[in-house]
């Protein structure tokens, strides 16, 4: 394996499946598979979850919603998807824990860095809910984060598209899809890999992001194995 400790990014609709929203247990269990097949290789896993599969701060607060009401919101719904690929991760016989940015003692652990560092030593997958605990910040921000926090060697980007493009592959057909870039080429370009606040925290820290398409079979185990599925996003002093 190139990468022996990883943060993966997952978006909440990545659980939805075909659905409109909720959660898919196909889904969810075909991730857990995915996970074990690299905790089983000795790649030690930290996991943000999204939860716009079940409600998005942002938008709430685009209907008339007070935005810290609606992103407490928001972050409860990652804890309801970090529950979720918790439970399927343990049916497989791995050991996981859900580690929350806010207190709820009788749901999940809290969030402390030390005790995440031990789970990931004793070869627990540590999955982080409630984003970083705090409005206003996305679960993006909150993987950077917990990437630095858990001394992780790469943020794994998992989404609906195999890497960072030109355009929208979908809606433009001649747009080409970057092999590797650089932090300060995505902010002129304005790619959106992850929000603003993300990106800076990866380039300051020179953690890499790997961005790819985990819908395929297999994508995650040749992402941290280092083959060419994706884009990597890099430091410029890398």
């Amino acid at each position: 394996m190139k990468y022996k400790r990883i943060l993966l990014k997952l978006s909440g609709e990545a659980l939805m499946g075909q659905q409109k929203s909720g959660i898919d247990p196909l889904v969810v269990n075909r991730v857990a598979e995915q996970i074990k097949e690299i905790q089983n290789q000795g790649v030690a896993v930290g996991i943000v979850i999204g939860g716009g599969n079940i409600f998005r701060g942002i938008l709430g607060a685009t209907r008339g919603m007070d935005r810290v009401t609606a992103d407490h919101m928001g972050m409860l719904a990652t804890v309801i998807n970090a529950l979720a690929l918790q439970d399927a991760i343990e049916h497989l016989g791995i050991q996981a824990r859900v580690l929350s940015g806010i207190e709820m003692q009788k749901v999940a652990e809290s969030f402390v860095r030390r005790r995440a560092m031990s789970h990931l030593t004793k070869g627990r997958v540590v999955i982080f809910g409630a984003g970083t605990g705090n409005p206003f910040f996305s679960t993006d921000t909150a993987a950077a984060l917990r990437a630095i926090e858990i001394e992780a060697e790469v943020v794994m980007k998992a989404t609906n598209v195999n890497g960072i493009y030109t355009a929208d592959p979908k809606k433009d057909p001649k747009a080409t899809r970057f092999d590797s870039i650089s932090y300060q080429d995505v902010i002129e370009k304005n790619l959106k890999v992850m929000d603003g606040a993300a990106i800076t925290i990866c380039r300051d820290s020179g953690i890499p992001i790997f961005v790819f398409d985990m819908n395929e079979p297999g994508n995650l185990v040749a992402a941290v194995q280092g083959e060419a599925i994706g884009t990597l996003v890099y430091s410029d002093s890398m």
